[in-house]
């Protein structure tokens, strides 16, 4: 039999519908105070004070309480059965995995090291491994996960939901993530690129708070950004916007692994500033050349503030085309601090719209190597909850 639904335009029918915004926003962007409620929905602040009451006596939102700007807050976020959430963010060499509960608040992470040329089922085995570990630890098991955000850093096709690169981590190109993670651990999988997640992680706990039109730029063996328009992570048509690694400076440059030639990563990727080095300080890590640019080693120091200007360069077309508030780094050469903020800053007014440059705010990112996890959480918790009802 159906239900017998509020008649078109009745005071009932309208309040369904304020209903489902609020209920649309929270799954949209997760756990919100009542106020954000509102300027997200468009609703008056005592229209989201009634929806918001209706809905926690109907058990389908909880409240809890958070900080928010340094003031006491309730968060409103979607009800839930009580399961896992799962998040999974690979790099080049490692593999990191966190388990939060219901509410997005991790409850346990750890970290492995990978081989470079590591293949997929590998990868996802030791990450499923790892995850069903992490489950025993909080007294708990893989059967608990109700949702997993999964990250690889590299463009992903977010409708076909495979990987797609075969200059970076070759031994993922062209395999399903989504349905082969979802393989091993019988629960729903939402893939991304690490940099839309730390951009979305930042977005929902940290520098980009807030913020409407921003940018992350992920600065660390290559360089990737996550691209933040109208409050949300912009991914283009399918999966892949952000690559700014792959911006051509310079035609007539080194050969990328993409095939390209110029890209912005062979300047200032891993690969380019340890070969820069190799002369003069012999073998070293990436962590290396900032220890000790840090430490005041002159040669170091100079390979990072080029690298700076290099990516100020590309960050001001950036800024040209899409005017954000506030561009906020992070990555492993973020830890130089001002040695790499300076001169990127002095690149990007050098370059940019005057007007432009004025008025985009340059900020260290405050979730360190957490941002992608916390990202990859949190669209966790939006997939563990696309199909709850809302009437």
């Amino acid at each position: 039999m159906n239900a017998i639904r509020p008649a078109p335009g009745s005071q009932a029918s309208l309040r369904e519908a304020n209903r489902a915004r609020v209920l649309g926003v929270v799954r949209q962007h997760g756990p919100l105070t009542q106020v954000e409620i509102a300027a997200a929905s468009g609703l008056s602040a005592a229209t989201v004070s009634n929806m918001v009451r209706e809905l926690d006596q109907a058990g389908m939102v909880g409240l809890s309480r958070s900080i928010r700007n340094g003031r006491r807050a309730v968060l409103v976020s979607l009800a839930s059965g009580g399961g896992l959430l799962a998040g999974v963010a690979f790099g080049e060499r490692d593999v990191r995995v966190a388990i939060a509960d219901e509410a997005g608040e991790i409850l346990a992470h750890q970290l492995m090291p990978l081989q470079a040329d590591h293949v997929a089922d590998d990868g996802m085995e030791r990450a499923a491994r790892l995850l069903a570990d992490l489950a025993e630890t909080v007294s708990s098991g893989v059967e608990n996960i109700a949702a997993i955000g999964f990250g690889l850093p590299m463009p992903v096709d977010a409708v076909s939901g495979e990987a797609g690169s075969d200059a970076v981590l070759p031994g993922w190109r062209g395999v399903n993530v989504t349905k082969a993670m979802a393989g091993h651990l019988r629960a729903p999988v939402a893939l991304d690129n690490t940099a839309n997640l730390a951009a979305l992680g930042e977005l929902r706990a940290g520098a980009l708070r807030g913020v409407r039109n921003g940018c992350y730029l992920k600065f660390s063996y290559g360089v990737g950004a996550g691209i933040v328009i109208n409050g949300d992570v912009f991914r283009g048509s399918a999966g892949t916007a952000g690559e700014i690694g792959h911006v051509t400076i310079d035609e007539n440059g080194p050969i990328c692994r993409c095939g390209n030639r110029g890209c912005l990563d062979t300047f200032v990727g891993s690969r380019a500033l340890i070969n820069s080095l190799a002369a003069s300080h012999g073998p070293l890590r990436l962590k290396d050349i900032v220890t000790r640019a840090l430490g005041g080693d002159v040669g170091c120091r100079r390979v990072i503030e080029d690298a700076g200007r290099r990516v100020g360069v590309a960050v001001a077309g950036v800024v040209n085309l899409l005017n954000p508030e506030i561009i906020v780094v992070g990555g492993l050469m973020s830890e130089a601090g001002e040695l790499i903020m300076a001169p990127l800053r002095e690149a990007l007014d050098r370059c940019a719209i005057p007007s432009a440059a004025a008025t985009v705010e340059l900020r260290a990112a405050e979730l360190g190597d957490e941002a992608d996890i916390v990202g990859a959480i949190h669209r966790a918790s939006v997939l563990s909850h696309t199909n709850i009802s809302i009437s």
